[in-house]
């Protein structure tokens, strides 16, 4: 009964985080997803020109200056007008912010759930389980050899994010088109494999 009220939770909790990443990436709150994509965008550009040393130097010494500037105004605003509303920041120094014991198990349960998942997958391609699968992964690598070579990390997780924030919303205004489009492609692919696993002795054949 425990696991299955832990399972449960789990459950609620990934729906939760899932809801509000789909709102974040279909611009469902303009302002909300506006801040998240140019904080993202801001911290990625900031890293192409100065190390990740500098980058987290400059955010902390720019939140340092907003709260102590703002601590010293309120403090010489209280002492103008003779007023005792205390330390500005009261509110979010006593906010609680640690981790339970339970919030740390579910976390961790859930990292070894991806963990053991992606790891099976990789000893199946890796151990050629499935011949036509780890062709499919070869041709993968293959390719990001040829990306590697043309992008560095960076810029490839600069266009991930562009690309996060900016394809859903094009699918949703031209869906019909992109659909027929992606159909085109996915019989394409289905007749090369078929013709590649009808060539192949011992491949297993998978149900389009």
């Amino acid at each position: 009964m425990q696991a299955t009220a832990d399972s449960t939770k789990m459950d609620c909790v990934w729906s939760n985080w899932k809801s509000q990443a789909i709102d974040l990436l279909y611009w469902r709150d303009i302002k909300q997803t506006g801040i998240v994509f140019g904080s993202f965008l801001l911290l990625l550009f900031s890293l192409t020109q100065f190390s990740v040393v500098s980058v987290v130097a400059y955010l902390a010494l720019a939140a340092l200056s907003a709260t102590i500037s703002f601590r010293i105004y309120k403090s010489v605003l209280q002492a103008v007008q003779k007023t005792d509303e205390g330390h500005p920041f009261k509110t979010y120094l006593e906010l609680e912010i640690t981790l339970s014991q339970e919030q740390i198990q579910k976390y961790t349960d859930c990292l070894q759930l991806y963990v053991n998942s992606t790891l099976k997958e990789l000893r199946r391609l890796f151990l050629v389980q499935d011949l036509v699968d780890s062709l499919k992964f070869a041709v993968l690598m293959w390719l990001l050899t040829y990306v590697g070579a043309l992008f560095n990390g960076l810029t490839l997780l600069l266009m991930a994010v562009v690309s996060m924030f900016t394809l859903p919303v094009v699918y949703v205004k031209h869906q019909a088109q992109v659909d027929q489009y992606l159909g085109l492609v996915r019989t394409h692919i289905n007749a090369v494999v078929a013709k590649i696993q009808a060539k192949i002795p011992g491949a297993k054949r998978h149900a389009e």
